[in-house]
């Protein structure tokens, strides 16, 4: 890393010179002059002897580094135009990361004031520019935080977390539990994972309790800390393995909460003696841990607490008022901020890339602070503000490092030393170019300049930069000028919104949540960014801002945001329906879903928004009927009864669609509906399914039976009506036939009772029976035939076709008696089937010879080709030369 904070000129404009056996060796403290030590105003170094670091200029930078370990580098982001009229010790202040906002709770309650002053709330930019400001009119505050979608969350002292937005507009609030709010609340963090912004509360009975996600609120009571019996004396969140953990200190132990148990910890290597834990802080990405002890120790090492990075004696036994991380992504230098009231202090582990005799595990930084300040990590780096200066400290990026660094001979520096001195018109450009060239490095000092470029902050500075890897492009045949294009496309950006009426010292993304939509919607066109991914997430935002315009009717919103919008792809108009409701413009928001073309983001908020019978206009003419059935279900649980049946009533279709669901969930409410429609039809169907479906009993069974009978009297169905009574009486003989006979008889039809009675030996019963239910003689005879035929009583069979002339003939006969392939008794039935089946018969039992004569006797050419597609083989043969000359016969006639 390296920490920059001086002015490369003195006020008379003289370049300073980096004196004698200062650079890059260890040196004296006193050989060091406060010109050459001295920071931008907010940080004055104080050298840590046993190091021997010295702060300096160089390369012409405005920032100062340090000259022998290139611990950081820190430049100022804005002179803060704020008019504070308290200091910040004594404000809840709360700033988001990403160059995010700040925000201020003046006259916080710990502080004695006159009862009548209320505290206020303010929200600043980066730059100190206001966003807003409120009268705080609400509870007492414990501690403020900003969630991942930069919404400042306000908790309160009994559980309570109030939402309000970035320009102070109120969006919502949420209670952390019952026992929060009895047991109050000690101390609450604000964190962020990759699901969300999470809370986590400390109560007054030393218990924790946090939910991982704000937006999806699942609370979580972490289990109680063994003897805990005051509060610990510093906590904070961990998050490993998809899993938030609390982390706290009680005395010299420390415990490890996760859902299910508490677990002592120790972190590796600790130096003894330690007593107590003073302050503990997590990296940006909850990676590396740092503990500082009542013995001025810094231990720093992984979260895991499985690893030991280095530890050192800062001999200050104070507790910081503030610990956190500076560290660069996928570096391997990490270094620890720890901040007193006045004292400001850099602490890391040694880089393993350098070597040096005196080699040691950590190396320490120290500055006086000028005025009270506060430390905000980014992921990068750290920001510090005061009442009169923003700045940034960070780890000095490689490329920036070896170009800028004193004596570099980099190919970087080269390259930037040649195109100056090409500007000048002098003979060194060549040298200098040459030198690069014979090294075959020219590629590399073009690279280095470009990446040089992004990591610096002053625009002047990012153009000398280019213009060296410009100026190197034009000596190479292959260089692709895409990385050199996005750079200057992505600067410009970010020119863009560090300009101090922005204050954004970061990225395009926090731009749309400033309500800057023009900018916004310019940079998106300029990096050439896919409209879903750009300009439609800036036009739907602007959209959602402008619902919030309460002075605007909402007819004239809704057109502004119609004509605004039009179909622009990948624009949800529910969304900003939703805005709009949560606004308390319910009527603008259902003027905005007129927009929405899709019926399925229209319903679930008309249904939200209690206007359930729109919602269902509007499910019907979708006509998904899953939709449909989401809003009945919705309708049925909102509505009385009488008012549910009455809406459907007027709506055929879902009318339709409920009674289908209800034939499968819910018979009673489909009673009840047949009966308000006085659909007696539908009515005696219904009793008759019930008579069978929930009714064991016989009487039961008729009971429901005689209702079903005079439903369809009703209707004026009596067909229907009186199938219905012939069950009736079938049941009754049916349980009559079971007391005398014995058997199962219950539940089975007419005709299959009657093949029962036959089966049984009870032909007279059977007979009786059929008289009874009117069954005709032909359908008696059949059902007679093939119950006497599945028996095989063949006897009974011949008796009962001599009983009478068969009204069926006798084809049946041969039929049943060939199905049990009893093919002597088919002979029998054979002979005394008509001429007209004759031949039939006859092919059923097999003999093709006589069927042929009889076919030759009735000169029926179907009959013939029938007997002639049965004939096969020789034996057959002689049968079918006597067709076929019948056949020949017959047409010479």
């Amino acid at each position: 890393m390296a920490v920059a904070a001086a002015s490369p000129r003195d006020p008379d404009g003289r370049k300073r010179k980096c004196r004698p056996g200062t650079c890059g060796r260890r040196v004296s403290p006193g050989r060091c002059s406060a010109a050459a030590c001295t920071g931008h105003g907010l940080l004055h170094g104080e050298l840590e002897p046993a190091r021997g670091l010295c702060l300096l200029p160089i390369q012409g930078r405005e920032e100062t580094h340090l000259c022998s370990l290139s611990v950081g580098r820190k430049y100022e982001l804005y002179s803060m135009d704020w008019d504070l009229k308290e200091d910040l010790r004594d404000c809840l202040v709360a700033a988001a990361p990403y160059g995010g906002p700040i925000a201020l709770l003046r006259n916080p309650w710990h502080k004695e004031k006159a009862a009548s002053v209320r505290p206020v709330l303010e929200i600043y930019s980066a730059s100190g520019m206001p966003l807003a400001s409120l009268l705080w009119k609400s509870g007492p505050v414990v501690s403020l935080g900003w969630s991942a979608e930069e919404e400042l969350l306000c908790v309160q002292e009994d559980g309570v977390v109030l939402v309000y937005g970035l320009h102070g507009d109120f969006r919502r609030h949420f209670s952390m539990g019952n026992e929060v709010l009895q047991n109050r609340v000690l101390d609450a963090r604000i964190f962020h994972t990759e699901f969300g912004s999470g809370v986590a509360i400390l109560t007054g009975a030393h218990r924790f309790t946090l939910s991982a996600n704000v937006g999806d609120l699942k609370l979580r009571r972490m289990p109680e800390v063994p003897g805990l019996q005051s509060a610990p004396s510093c906590w904070t969140t961990l998050f490993q393995e998809r899993v938030a953990h609390i982390l706290l200190a009680v005395g010299p132990d420390l415990y490890l909460l996760d859902h299910a148990a508490c677990s002592a910890v120790t972190p590796p290597g600790l130096s003894p003696g330690v007593s107590s834990f003073l302050q503990m802080a997590v990296s940006f990405t909850y990676r590396h841990l740092a503990l500082f002890t009542d013995t001025g120790c810094i231990w720093m090492g992984t979260a895991s607490l499985k690893e030991k990075l280095c530890e050192f004696n800062c001999n200050i036994r104070a507790p910081p008022k503030q610990m956190v991380w500076c560290s660069r992504p996928r570096s391997k230098e990490r270094a620890v901020v720890v901040a007193w009231e006045r004292r400001l202090m850099v602490v890391g582990d040694a880089p393993e890339s350098i070597q040096y005799p005196w080699r040691v595990a950590c190396w320490q930084l120290r500055f006086v602070l000028d005025e009270d300040s506060y430390l905000v990590p980014e992921l990068d780096g750290v920001r510090i503000f005061s009442r009169s200066t923003h700045e940034f400290l960070h780890e000095v990026p490689v490329a920036s490092e070896e170009i800028f660094k004193i004596a570099s001979m980099a190919p970087g520096a080269l390259l930037l030393e040649a195109q100056k001195e090409y500007e000048k018109e002098s003979q060194k450009a060549d040298e200098y170019l040459r030198e690069i060239q014979e090294l075959g490095q020219l590629t590399q000092a073009v690279q280095q300049c470009i990446e040089a470029a992004g990591h610096e902050h002053r625009p002047d500075m990012q153009k000398s930069l280019l213009r060296a890897a410009s100026f190197g492009k034009c000596f190479l045949d292959r260089f692709s000028p895409d990385s050199f294009v996005r750079m200057c496309q992505e600067l410009r950006v970010l020119n863009a919104v560090r300009d101090y009426h922005i204050g954004i010292p970061l990225t395009y993304s926090q731009l749309v949540l400033r309500r800057l939509y023009p900018l916004a919607i310019q940079i998106c066109e300029y990096l050439r960014l896919p409209e879903v991914q750009g300009v439609s997430r800036i036009l739907a935002h602007w959209a959602c801002y402008k619902v919030q315009q309460k002075d605007v009717s909402d007819e004239d919103v809704a057109r502004a945001i119609n004509q605004k919008l039009g179909d622009t792809p990948g624009v949800s108009y529910s969304d900003i329906a939703a805005r709009a409701y949560g606004c308390g413009r319910t009527e603008l928001a259902i003027k905005l879903l007129e927009y929405e073309p899709r019926s399925g983001e229209q319903v679930p908020l008309l249904l939200k928004m209690k206007r359930s019978k729109l919602a269902l206009n509007k499910a019907i003419e979708s006509g998904d009927t899953d939709l449909v059935f989401t809003v009945l279900l919705h309708l049925k649980n909102e509505l009385n009864r009488g008012d549910f049946f009455m809406t459907l009533r007027n709506q055929p279709m879902a009318l339709s669609l409920y009674r289908q669901y209800c034939k499968h969930q819910e018979l009673e409410t489909l009673k009840d509906l047949y009966n308000q429609d006085d659909n007696h039809q539908e009515l005696g169907s219904f009793h008759i399914r019930a008579s069978y479906a929930s009714e064991e009993r016989i009487e039961g069974r008729v009971a429901a039976l005689q209702t079903a009978a005079d439903a369809f009297y009703k209707a004026k169905n009596e067909f229907a009506a009186k199938a219905t009574e012939d069950q009736m009486r079938l049941l009754r003989l049916q349980r009559r036939l079971e007391d005398e006979l014995g058997g199962r008889f219950l539940d089975l039809s007419l005709h299959d009772t009657v093949t029962t009675l036959i089966l049984g030996g009870h032909s007279k019963r059977s007979e009786q029976l059929a008289r009874d239910f009117r069954i005709p003689d032909k359908r008696l005879w059949w059902l007679k035939l093939t119950a006497l035929a599945d028996l095989g009583d063949w006897e009974e069979l011949e008796k009962f076709s001599k009983s009478k002339k068969s009204p069926i003939g006798y084809l049946p006969f041969v039929e049943i008696c060939m199905k049990q392939h009893n093919k002597y008794e088919a002979k029998k039935y054979a002979s005394r089937v008509g001429p007209e089946q004759k031949v039939k018969a006859l092919l059923l039992v097999g003999d093709v010879a006589q069927a042929a004569d009889v076919a030759i006797e009735h000169r029926n050419e179907a009959e013939m080709s029938l007997v002639l597609s049965h004939c096969t083989g020789a034996t057959d043969g002689a049968t079918a030369d006597k067709i076929q000359r019948a056949r020949a016969q017959a047409q010479k006639k």
